[in-house]
């Protein structure tokens, strides 16, 4: 049987301040302290109930905690993410092998950009935006989660992702989920995008 794990908030990679003003320092530091400390933290609870269950072979306790570390296990997946996909500097767009793959399946970083922010937009309630890379017919896509799905979850590789709960947004943005999609792009980190790209190639 395997022995218990527990997980940890990783670093951040900058400050709170390093954000702004796409996110101020205090809407920064609230997500990241706040909201995925907790994610982490039920995570980790859940994981040890989970392995008590387990270690009593108690199957029916076992089944309903599952959710719980679906739910917490992907709200911090996907924040470890975001954060990496967020930086100070770096390039605001693509360049090479990821803007030729948009350019094909969009029509130009524009036009992708435009997409990406309609489906975005479009989410109901709490979800991600993600830009992912199918193995199975090499191209990308654009996919929506709700809560917080992955799309590895899906089979697919993701590259970008936008969280778009409204902790996201809401201290800043208020109710303008689309200003605040129009503004993220200036911290969406190309560079970083791009690396990925460029090993799932």
């Amino acid at each position: 049987m395997a022995e218990k794990t527990s997980y940890t908030l990783p670093e951040l990679g900058y400050d709170f301040k390093a954000l702004e003003p796409v996110f101020s320092a205090e809407a920064l530091e609230i997500h990241y302290s706040k909201h995925h400390r907790a994610y982490v933290d039920k995570l980790n609870e859940a994981l040890d109930k989970y392995h008590a269950a387990e270690m009593k072979k108690d199957i029916q306790d076992m089944i309903p905690i599952q959710k719980a570390i679906e739910f917490n296990g992907g709200g911090h997946i996907n924040h470890s993410f975001f954060w990496k996909n967020l930086s100070p500097k770096g390039k605001r767009k693509p360049e090479g092998a990821l803007l030729e793959g948009l350019k094909k399946e969009f029509g130009s970083f524009e036009e992708f950009q435009t997409k990406f922010n309609a489906e975005a937009l479009a989410v109901k309630g709490s979800g991600w935006a993600w830009l992912a890379y199918d193995k199975t017919v090499r191209d990308l896509h654009i996919i929506v989660t709700s809560n917080h799905g992955t799309v590895r979850s899906l089979g697919l590789v993701p590259l970008m992702v936008v969280d778009v709960w409204e902790h996201a947004y809401y201290l800043q943005y208020k109710n303008e989920r689309a200003r605040y999609l129009k503004e993220i792009w200036n911290v969406l980190d190309f560079d970083e995008i791009e690396k990925r790209y460029a090993k799932v190639l």
